[in-house]
């Protein structure tokens, strides 16, 4: 079984588009979306559920109003200023500004303040058309994304060992932060994404650094190439003279956006030369993943 993860260094390169894509191409096969602080895979895969699990990944302070005297000695311990004093609830804690420690409850005189397990999101295994779906939503300013990725991760990997699929692949969170090394870390092949612009050859080198520090194999893809061919150059030119293979390279079509909409993935739509070219994409992976 081999595992892709499809990154890019910053948000709208383009990467989804290729995963739903790929997710259309590929035959024997389980999807997940790792870029669970903001999933979008299942946009274009009307995903239906069929399992919901909470996700639990820490403790939080929860304040008994009835052995809380009020001295205050949390609240002034407190580094983040999570909690202050309701003249009608007495001291509250908000939510989003704890750090979940546990410091508050260590000097609490009255042993008001208990730390109890905290639901952070959920996780869901969804089918789709294209296949089984795992996917997951995490909380509003909630903590603990790598863990969720990992999870994630870790229940593609053990249906598409239960499914008889070759392959796992994951449509991962941009950027170069904690869930996008849960995403690559010991994957097959990364698939970078990047657009020409100054940003995005940037962020594609910021990418490089990663997989090179977690020594996983990279190749990149050249997104809407033909929108500035001076900076689709240079990053051709970066990518020869660091190593790093240009699998691909996918033209601009407005076609792309009305497929989008319309929640179809360029390979369900006809989006003409970036519907051939994802495809020849598709080609060039399967073949450097021994995909049968």
């Amino acid at each position: 079984m081999k595992e892709l993860t499809i990154v890019s260094g910053k948000g709208g390169t383009g990467k989804t588009m290729v995963s739903a894509a790929f997710a259309a191409l590929a035959e024997a096969k389980v999807l997940t979306d790792c870029d669970v602080d903001a999933a979008n895979l299942h946009l274009l895969l009307a995903p239906t559920p069929r399992r919901c699990e909470d996700f639990y990944a820490m403790r939080s302070p929860r304040i008994d109003p009835e052995l809380c005297s009020e001295c205050g000695e949390c609240a002034s311990w407190c580094r983040f200023d999570a909690i202050a004093l309701d003249w009608e609830a007495g001291y509250v804690i908000d939510t989003l500004a704890c750090e979940h420690c546990g410091l508050c409850a260590r000097v609490c005189p009255e042993m008001a303040i208990r730390m109890e397990d905290h639901q952070c999101g959920q996780w869901l295994i969804s089918e789709t058309r294209h296949g089984t779906l795992v996917h997951a939503r995490l909380g509003i300013g909630e903590d603990n994304s790598g863990k969720l990725v990992t999870l994630v991760r870790r229940e593609a990997q053990r249906l598409a060992e239960a499914e008889g699929a070759d392959l796992v692949l994951n449509d991962g969170p941009p950027g170069i932060g904690c869930p996008v090394t849960a995403a690559i870390t010991g994957v097959d092949l990364v698939l970078a994404v990047t657009e020409p612009t100054p940003s995005g050859l940037h962020d594609l080198q910021r990418v490089a650094g990663l997989c090179a520090h977690f020594a996983v194999p990279l190749t990149v893809c050249i997104n809407k190439q033909d929108l500035a061919p001076e900076n689709s150059a240079r990053t051709r030119k970066w990518c020869v003279a660091n190593g790093i293979e240009i699998a691909g390279e996918v033209p601009f079509d407005p076609a792309v956006n009305r497929a989008l909409v319309a929640r179809q993935s360029v390979v369900d739509a006809d989006c003409g030369a970036v519907s051939k070219a994802v495809n020849q994409l598709w080609q060039g992976i399967r073949a450097r993943l021994d995909l049968d």
